[in-house]
């Protein structure tokens, strides 16, 4: 049985309390619910479309019954997908047999159960799953965790703002400068490679096996497919790529993924200067009752949250430049590659979240001393 104690993956076991926000967004469930999402989605685009006869327009108690499945599909649903699958041996098939399987019975949507997937090839659905993914993961989770962190810093360097330090360069002393300023310049480069990240354009592909509506010009020659595709992912609220193979290029993820890197590097040197800076004495940490520093040196206090988020980073950093190398190739107009690559961005992502909680940790048990500073 699968518990914090026997998880192979640290994020799944002991620091589970701090990232199972992310769960809804990057896990395997949430990659069942947003195919779910997006094939319900298509469905309810075709029955629009004047050109498709047969998946005439919706009665509004059917768009209630499709939209209702994709706004609440919960765990036990997912688990229905995954019973199908291990007979599929495909997991967006078994999507797609799940979805027949539940409106088989609806008067409505039971006649057109052959157009749930129409013109679709895996990735159509996947990539689209996947930027939703991304996309609720960062404005939910990721982004207010960044906002929180530079708040903090930028905190520190307002309440220090006039406490005089001993600079030093090359590990020496050197001339003085501010607490304050010190933290400034680390608020400042967070919240600029943070501004970066959300810069990135989330993008999404809708072109069918090749990417070029062959099955949909065959079945509709008379529908003008690019504009049906780019008005569906859009709806999504995702930008539209027109020019792609079987997959997405994924270019934007690693677009995404080294603004990541780079925030986390600026984090790692705020956590190595904060380190020194409890070392020479500037900083003092505060403890609660009944916590030990050390399991055998008991005056001493361990700056182990910004030594915590290091670490993090670090494999945070590992996972994303994995990602960012191995995304934008793929063999011709695709290979299988990419597909459990991707199931990794929970990975990069999630120890970047523990990274940064970590920090704020850290910082929430620093005092100032200072006449240390000018020491």
């Amino acid at each position: 049985e699968l518990s914090s104690l026997t998880a192979l993956c640290p994020l799944d076991g002991r620091y589970w309390g701090k990232v199972n926000d992310l769960a809804s967004y990057l896990s395997e469930f949430a990659l069942i619910k947003y195919r779910v999402f997006v094939e319900i989605r298509w469905l309810l685009k075709l029955s629009q479309i004047p050109e498709v006869l047969e998946v005439p327009r919706f009665s509004e108690e059917a768009k209630y019954c499709l939209l209702s499945l994709a706004n609440h599909f919960d765990v036990h649903e997912a688990l229905e997908v995954k019973k199908i699958e291990k007979v599929t041996n495909h997991d967006v098939k078994a999507v797609e047999y799940y979805l027949k399987q539940k409106f088989n019975s609806h008067p409505e949507i039971s006649k057109v159960l052959e157009f749930f997937h129409f013109a679709c090839t895996s990735e159509d659905i996947n990539n689209l799953a996947h930027a939703l993914m991304l996309k609720e993961s960062l404005d939910r989770v990721l982004l207010p965790a960044m906002d929180e962190l530079i708040a903090k810093i930028s905190s520190m360097a307002t309440t220090n703002a006039s406490i005089p330090m001993l600079s030093r360069t090359h590990g020496q002393p050197a001339s003085p400068t501010t607490m304050g300023k010190e933290m400034a310049i680390f608020a400042y480069r967070l919240s600029e490679e943070k501004k970066e990240v959300c810069n990135v354009k989330i993008m999404g592909k809708f072109g069918g096996a090749v990417g070029n509506y062959n099955a949909h010009m065959v079945a509709y020659p008379d529908v003008i497919w690019p504009r049906i595709a780019k008005e569906f992912v859009e709806s999504l609220g995702l930008c539209f790529n027109p020019y792609v193979t079987q997959i997405e290029s994924h270019d934007y993820m690693v677009r995404l993924f080294r603004s990541f890197a780079l925030f986390n590097d600026i984090l790692v040197d705020f956590n190595r200067d904060m380190w020194g800076y409890i070392s020479v004495g500037y900083f003092k940490q505060t403890t609660k009752a009944g916590e030990v520093g050390s399991s055998t040196m008991p005056h001493k206090v361990n700056p182990i949250d910004f030594e915590n988020s290091e670490g993090n980073c670090g494999i945070a950093n590992a996972s994303l430049s994995h990602l960012s190398a191995k995304l934008p190739i793929s063999r011709w107009q695709r290979d299988l590659t990419d597909s459990t690559v991707l199931r990794n961005m929970g990975v990069g992502l999630g120890h970047s979240l523990l990274a940064y909680k970590s920090a704020l940790q850290g910082i929430a048990k620093l005092q100032v001393r200072p006449n240390a500073t000018i020491d």
